[in-house]
């Protein structure tokens, strides 16, 4: 059903598209011309684009001597370091109060822009590049008498440092998360990986907001096939505002109408640094700490990043967990209404008479009663969230308490569904991510509403046409349910187990490009005495008689 709606839905993919032209641009697109060589023009025309809004600020320049120069520099407040602001003026006025400077040294944006002691500073020729360049937190240095502009990057303002991640956290390893500026996650990238084929490629997307995504890639690893889809679907979007990763993940996935993940998202560097090492993609959006990584498997959401620090059978068992949670999630309420609904004989005598002494006075069916505890729990989880931090938990905590033991009480439910409804959420929370966690939550009504109608069977005729659909769908060309199908045996070892890193020579199969070989073979750990190495006290003395 899922596959017949998504390709129902689905439009095809097409050539990219031209963007909307920003409402910021004159008809017949005149922000692609060139600037006005005259400087009264120039200063009409940003005062134009950004009217009388507060925070645009334009300054004339003023010598030393007193003489005013035909010169002025403008910003938006709040976008700029004040710190460097004002040496950067001192240095514009240092530059043009030299001898001969304002016939000669402005001659060229080359010439001036290497008198200019900041790092960044690029030549602006049209107002479409000069309206990008001070929205994107720049200077600009306008000079009379020039078709050009000198755009000087000094960003700055309110921003958030790096922190530890609240979503994904971990008890061994990095304690750094992502933030909503673009060039500090691109820095916390490349302390990571720190070669010269860890490769970044930008588009502009939206028309309003212009905002920035960068796909990242390690040459040689990833797939140029891969990169490519990516940077095709990217461009392909046209659309008047991005404001989030989520945006970007419903335009870009294989399919529309399905509730598992197809792209994974992930506000830790270490966990995109490592997916970037097993061939992936990552999709990086300016103004969200949450980065896109793709392709992927069903598989991937159930890995955590602390499953590669800790020792592998730690890991496996983790691992093992977390799968055992996913089925608990999915199947235990409604195996729970099947049973005791439709197929009671499959319970032992003795736990059958108890759950009939506990639903004796219960009004109403095992499938209403397991319904109404699931959505009082969700209603009570949606709250906690919402609420503020200070009292969000206690509340969520307090309050599925005193429901569940008042319930309970008052002869609406039985003690047996209390229990099952609350082990279920909290194997619902065992799983890492939370988009597949969520996807659980919504199967997991429609398999119950299956079971109260016709027990067992209706479960099994839920969970087929499921594993229909899980197998039919791809990641950027990857089958979802790989490496069982189709299966690849050398992709075993990182799956529901996870083997220690010496066995693990080559990527996964699913995503790697030419460069498959993570490590060099034979690394298996040898001890001292096999390696042949012994303290000297540890070697036999010969003893004299």
């Amino acid at each position: 059903m899922f596959k017949w709606i998504n390709q129902l839905m689905k439009p095809a993919r097409t050539a990219p598209k031209k963007q909307k032209e920003h409402p910021g641009q004159a008809q017949g697109n005149n922000n692609s011309h060139s600037l006005p060589s005259s400087f009264e023009q120039n200063i009409r025309m940003l005062k134009s684009m950004f009217g009388n809004s507060p925070d645009f600020v334009l300054n004339e320049l003023e010598s030393t001597n007193g003489l005013a120069l035909s010169a002025a520099v403008c910003y938006i407040e709040g976008l700029v370091d004040t710190v460097l602001l004002p040496d950067l003026i001192s240095a514009v006025i240092h530059v043009l109060d030299k001898e001969d400077s304002i016939h000669d040294a402005v001659q060229s944006a080359s010439e001036f822009r290497s008198m200019i002691p900041m790092g960044n500073v690029q030549s602006l020729c049209t107002k479409e590049e000069s309206m990008r360049a001070i929205l994107a937190g720049n200077v600009l240095i306008l000079l009379k008498n020039n078709d050009w502009m000198l755009g000087v990057a000094i960003s700055g303002g309110a921003r958030r440092s790096v922190e530890e991640p609240t979503s994904q956290t971990v008890i061994r390893g990095p304690k750094e998360g992502f933030t909503e500026e673009l060039s500090i996650n691109l820095s916390l990238l490349r302390r990571k990986l720190k070669t010269p084929a860890l490769k970044f490629e930008q588009h502009i997307i939206g028309t309003y907001t212009q905002t920035r995504v960068v796909v990242a890639y390690l040459d040689g690893i990833a797939k140029p096939e891969v990169i490519q889809e990516v940077n095709t679907r990217l461009k392909a979007i046209d659309t008047d505002s991005i404001l989030e990763s989520g945006y970007i993940e419903e335009f870009i996935q294989d399919a529309a109408i399905t509730p598992f993940p197809t792209i994974l998202n992930t506000e830790r560097p270490d966990t995109l640094a490592g997916s970037l090492l097993d061939g992936m993609v990552g999709i990086l959006v300016d103004g969200t700490p949450f980065v896109l990584i793709a392709p992927v498997t069903f598989f991937n959401f159930f890995q955590s990043s602390e499953d590669y620090y800790e020792r592998y059978d730690i890991s496996t068992f983790l691992r093992t967990i977390r799968f055992v949670s996913f089925f608990v999630a999915l199947l235990l309420p409604s195996l729970f209404i099947a049973i005791t609904t439709f197929q009671q004989e499959m319970i032992p005598t003795t736990l059958l008479i108890t759950l009939a002494g506990q639903r004796e006075g219960t009004p109403l069916p095992a499938l209403f009663e397991a319904l109404a505890m699931e959505l009082i729990f969700e209603v009570i989880r949606e709250a906690g969230v919402r609420m503020p931090r200070v009292i969000g938990p206690a509340i969520s905590i307090v309050g599925a308490l005193v429901l569940g033991q008042a319930a309970v009480q008052a002869g609406l439910v039985s003690s047996a569904m209390v229990i099952v409804v609350s082990f279920t959420a909290i194997a619902n929370f065992v799983i890492p991510s939370i988009n597949m966690a969520s996807a659980v939550r919504l199967m997991r009504f429609v398999l119950m509403l299956l079971a109260g109608t016709f027990g067992l069977f209706g479960i099994l005729a839920g969970l087929v046409p499921l594993m229909a659909h899980l197998v039919s769908l791809r990641s950027f060309g990857v089958h979802y349910f790989m490496p069982y199908a189709p299966f690849f045996k050398s992709n075993m070892k990182d799956l529901l187990l996870r083997v220690p890193w010496w066995a693990m020579k080559t990527r996964p199969n699913r995503t790697a490009g030419p460069n498959k070989f993570r490590q060099a073979p034979n690394q298996y750990p040898t001890s001292s005495d096999e390696a042949g190495v012994y303290q000297a006290e540890d070697k036999p003395q010969n003893k004299g008689n």
